[in-house]
């Protein structure tokens, strides 16, 4: 499912029914955790908070123009998924989540390399998601997007 949006409440307005109220909860919930220097905004036809290039002004490595990728939240067609680069980036970052996961869900964790699936949107940890969110400041991202991904 892909939502071609401008701004976060056209991608909002476009959301299934069936997402909708996780999808509100989660960009709350992320927006009321989200450390400084990071902004949210629409990237890759997804929900993104990043780091503006008015802080990191070479912006993302892969398309410069676009700011500093750190979290995506997107509504697909079987789930809602939560893509957060500092998990993909920082092995002790990952550890923690997946030891934390099993204390805040009975669900099985579904996740790729840094994309957290979520099938049942009722079940979404979203304290869990707060304190993902708070884990590291925009100038650590930096500079573990430095080390390690560019």
């Amino acid at each position: 499912m892909q939502i071609k949006a401008n701004t976060p409440e056209e991608y909002i307005e476009q959301v299934p029914e069936d997402k909708k109220e996780a999808i509100i909860k989660l960009r709350q919930t992320i927006l009321a955790n989200l450390p400084k220097g990071f902004e949210e905004t629409i990237s890759y036809d997804m929900l993104a908070y990043a780091v503006p290039h008015s802080i990191y002004p070479n912006g993302y490595r892969a398309k410069p123009s676009e700011p500093l990728p750190f979290i995506y939240i997107a509504a697909q067609k079987n789930h809602i998924s939560l893509s957060h680069m500092g998990v993909y980036a920082s092995p002790e970052l990952l550890e923690w989540f997946q030891t934390e996961y099993p204390k805040h869900s009975k669900t099985k964790l579904d996740m790729g390399r840094g994309c957290i699936r979520f099938k049942k949107p009722d079940q979404i940890p979203y304290d869990l998601i707060a304190e993902l969110t708070r884990k590291m400041s925009s100038e650590e991202w930096i500079k573990l997007y430095e080390e390690k991904l560019l």
